[in-house]
């Protein structure tokens, strides 16, 4: 009797060329049968955004030789839907595999992240879902470093499952392979982006924007995404959907009529 191959998508926000997911499907192949639904454009900031006022188009790609691959004309988390309601069918996948994200979505990052969202997006449909993120922004970002910290946990997770949690957000420092200390279960850290836009003028006279800032941790402690990271680690962060906050429910009685 042939093995159990599980099925795993792969998806991610830097478009299907970018060098970190072909890092992904090359781990992805040696586990399980992969599908591979992502954008045809990069797609970062885009958060849990979706379309609705244009059709999506989904095109088979060979960018990946032997794994059955499409390019989205949409957003990550569109590949994800069209990927389990169109592709996939009746069928499920047993993991959501997004990434490898060229640069951090730790701490507040999580909430702006394509990435990020992808796999949350595959979790609310209660697959199993990791989103993969180097800490570095270069477009030939080395991603070797982490390949076995990679796997091992895709194959934990293949093995054991999720506990509590359907979303594992997962960012990984930009050491090489021997710095790498190992992996850390933690939280995500408070921290904001000071930002401010630069105006300047185009060819037709008219001003225009361009959005940059600095990011600010605003704690320190030892339990979290950032300090793990700082020391070496990767993160791995278990995530959700619930945006309430709890306390505030006892707290904000007085607005009850």
């Amino acid at each position: 009797m042939t093995p159990y191959r599980p099925r795993i998508l792969v998806t991610n926000d830097d478009g299907i060329t970018a060098p970190g997911i072909r890092m992904l499907v090359s781990i992805a192949r040696e586990l399980g049968d992969v599908t591979v639904v992502a954008p045809d454009s990069p797609q970062s900031g885009k958060g849990h955004a979706l379309t609705l006022t244009d059709p999506l188009r989904l095109t088979p790609s060979d960018v990946f030789d032997g794994v059955k691959a499409y390019e989205c004309s949409g957003t990550p988390v569109d590949c994800v839907k069209l990927a389990k309601h169109v592709i996939a069918g009746e069928d499920s996948f047993d993991i959501c595999l997004s990434g490898i994200n060229h640069g951090s979505n730790a701490s507040i990052n999580i909430l702006y992240s394509g990435t990020v969202s992808a796999a949350m997006e595959a979790s609310l449909e209660g697959i199993d879902s990791l989103g993969f993120s180097l800490l570095d922004y270069a477009h030939d970002a080395d991603f070797s470093q982490a390949r076995d910290h990679i796997k091992s946990i895709i194959e934990k997770v293949l093995k054991d499952g999720l506990q509590d949690c359907k979303l594992l957000n997962i960012n990984i420092p930009n050491l090489p392979k021997a710095e790498i200390k190992g992996v850390k279960v933690c939280r995500q850290a408070a921290g904001s982006w000071v930002e401010k836009f630069t105006e300047a003028i185009d060819p037709r006279g008219l001003p225009y924007y361009w959005l940059t800032g600095d990011f600010v941790h605003q704690e320190h402690a030892d339990d979290t995404d950032l300090y793990a990271l700082e020391h070496g680690y990767i993160s791995v962060v278990p995530s959700g959907h619930d945006l309430t906050r709890y306390p505030a429910l006892t707290s904000m009685k007085y607005i009850e009529l």
